[in-house]
């Protein structure tokens, strides 16, 4: 009631009321003396360790994730550049096989020259040398046709014109020469 009191006495405006108080102290020293017990029971229990040893621990979490995205970025870009070196290589590599191939392709281009230029001279050669064998052939069967023909011309001649009589004179004109 002596709440109600001063609550009166104030909205009449007979002066200022009695400020409440419980074993001394005022409301403001209770909310004080409450926040300084729960304060120092923070403490006690090590509250404030207890949050920055979970800070840290999100801080250390952090880092790690950090320098885990650091370390994949880096593995990234190494793993683009050899790709990209891959590429180059490649790319080197096919110009060089390109080279090559257009290297073998005139090779076996002038050989196939050198090979059909030697097919030739070789078939003129072996046509040449048929020729000339026919030739020889032909000239062998015609002299032995003169031959045969001219031994046969020879013995008519021989005996149309000679006969016993013309061996003696013959004989004898041998003889008279030696």
């Amino acid at each position: 009631m002596a709440d109600a009191t001063s609550l009166i006495l104030l909205a009449a405006g007979a002066g200022e009321a009695a400020e409440p108080s419980s074993l001394g102290l005022t409301a403001p020293m209770w909310v004080a003396l409450s926040m300084a017990v729960l304060i120092l029971i923070g403490l006690f229990l090590k509250v404030p360790k207890m949050l920055t040893k979970g800070l840290d621990a999100g801080i250390f979490e952090i880092k790690q994730q950090l320098d885990e995205a650091r370390a994949l970025r880096e593995e990234a870009e190494a793993l683009r550049q050899e790709y990209a070196d891959k590429i180059a290589g490649a790319e080197k590599d096919a110009a060089a096989m390109l080279d090559h191939a257009r290297h073998e392709a005139g090779a076996i281009v002038a050989k196939a020259e050198a090979d059909t230029a030697a097919v030739i001279t070789r078939r003129e050669k072996m046509a040449t040398d048929k020729i000339a064998a026919a030739e020889n052939a032909a000239l062998a069967e015609l002299r032995a046709r003169i031959a045969e023909a001219a031994s046969t011309a020879a013995r008519g001649l021989i005996a149309a014109n000679f006969g016993a009589e013309a061996d003696m004179v013959l004989i004898e004109k041998a003889i008279q020469e030696v």
